[in-house]
């Protein structure tokens, strides 16, 4: 485990990173979690003409600003994707695979690229379907698990879990030659629905129908209800109050994830509420000890 940080943003689109940049001028830490390509719908904007001062700039260009600025503030993102949060009291617990971080506070920058639930999942969330594989592997000690990946990060996750479960069925969502340990079978079909059946869960895919104890559901990015527990959503969005505080004590969002309108200025101006609301939620905490 890290040290706990002030701060913990999840998100490098506009939000994320004016959260980052007005936390850390206010001298808190802070730990971003995204990737250095930033958004990739920002960096395919072929021309933005409502951001104040950059006229005319394209989503591109626009992004490298982004990075130069971040950088000038020796702000680094951490490109470690976090598998579910956990609202501990005082703190939040962020996991990453056997890994866990922790944080004062949790600003939630996700926007609104998450694929849609499967048919089931959530009636069965921490009920035999999960999103960690590594995290929940010896649950399954012994037994049968189903591996569903996006992307190739899912193979590592599957290499760790056959060693410990028994049958392990790899549902590959992506084109490639899968680099998976002996033993592990590999099925090829897309998944529709995910259903219990005593004290099984059933996969049922285009083609056939998986049965195991366990399902993993391995994603690039899930949705901020399936990533933080006990979030409240409205309408497929967090529901935040105008400090962009969440239903959550220390948690606040901001951008896209927040519902509409899509828009940059309107996400980094959320950014730096969502900044200030946690600089000042840590403060109160200082004081009242």
């Amino acid at each position: 485990m890290e040290k706990r940080y002030d701060v913990a943003i999840i998100g490098t689109g506009p939000a994320g990173l004016e959260a980052a940049i007005n936390c850390k001028i206010r001298n808190k830490s802070v730990i971003i979690f995204g990737t250095n390509n930033l958004s990739t719908k920002l960096a395919k904007a072929p021309r933005i003409d409502n951001y104040l001062g950059l006229h005319g700039i394209s989503g591109n260009d626009l992004k490298e600003k982004f990075l130069e600025h971040i950088n000038s503030m020796d702000i680094s993102i951490t490109e470690e994707r976090i598998n579910a949060v956990y609202a501990m009291g005082d703190y939040y617990a962020l996991m990453v695979n056997e890994k866990m971080y922790e944080a004062t506070t949790l600003i939630l920058a996700t926007g609104i690229e998450y694929t849609k639930p499967y048919i089931g999942e959530e009636e069965l969330l921490g009920r035999g379907v999960g999103y960690c594989a590594t995290c929940d592997a010896p649950l399954y000690k012994g037994k049968d698990v189903i591996i569903i990946a996006q992307g190739e990060s899912g193979e590592d996750e599957a290499n760790y879990v056959k060693e410990i479960c028994n049958k392990l069925y790899y549902v590959p969502l992506y084109k490639g030659n899968y680099n998976l340990n002996e033993g592990i079978e590999i099925i090829k079909g897309v998944p529709k629905e995910i259903r219990e059946q005593g004290d099984k869960r059933e996969v049922i895919l285009s083609n056939e129908t998986l049965s195991a104890d366990g399902v993993f559901i391995l994603r690039d990015t899930i949705s901020p209800k399936q990533l933080v527990a006990g979030l409240e959503t409205e309408d497929g969005h967090i529901k935040v109050n105008r400090d962009m505080s969440t239903n959550l004590k220390g948690c606040y969002a901001a951008g896209d994830c927040t519902g509409r309108p899509y828009q940059y200025i309107k996400a980094a101006g959320e950014g730096l509420v969502a900044a200030l609301s946690a600089v000042s939620y840590i403060d109160n905490l200082s004081r009242n000890k």
